[in-house]
């Protein structure tokens, strides 16, 4: 039996805490995706919209979340993922990544996932379908 299988409804994955965001992150990210919007970039162009400073790509985050389930691909893969934005990531922000299994129906396993700031702020929720090989 694999780890996930024997997950229960109300189990948690064991979080995972992302090392500081840096300027270098947010480049790396913006070259990869191909959004170079300066707000995730330079400082005095994201002020000029009346943020703090830089802030970084929302699909940065999101796409951070799949490290949660790095341990689990000899077991399935990410089917189906959903989250909503609920705050900005900022420059040196410490986020840390976590889920709870909530529905477990055949071999797809449902987790609500979360995003937190250093000061336990949410800034994504959501969802994510994880199949299960047979």
């Amino acid at each position: 039996m694999t780890v996930l299988q024997s997950f229960q409804i109300g189990d948690i994955l064991p979080p995972v805490e992302l090392t500081p965001v840096t300027r270098i992150d947010l480049i790396k990210y913006a070259g990869a995706s191909g959004d170079y919007n300066p707000i995730h970039t330079i400082d005095d162009e994201a002020q000029k919209l009346g943020l703090p400073g830089v802030i970084a790509h929302g699909m940065w985050t999101m796409g951070n979340m799949s490290k949660l389930f790095r341990p689990h691909y000899k077991e399935g893969f990410i089917k189906d993922y959903s989250v909503r934005f609920k705050g900005m990531v900022m420059l040196k922000d410490r986020i840390t990544l976590r889920a709870e299994m909530v529905k477990k129906q055949d071999n797809l396993l449902h987790f609500i996932v979360f995003a937190t700031n250093q000061v336990q702020k949410k800034v994504i929720e959501g969802k994510i379908i994880f199949e299960m090989y047979d």
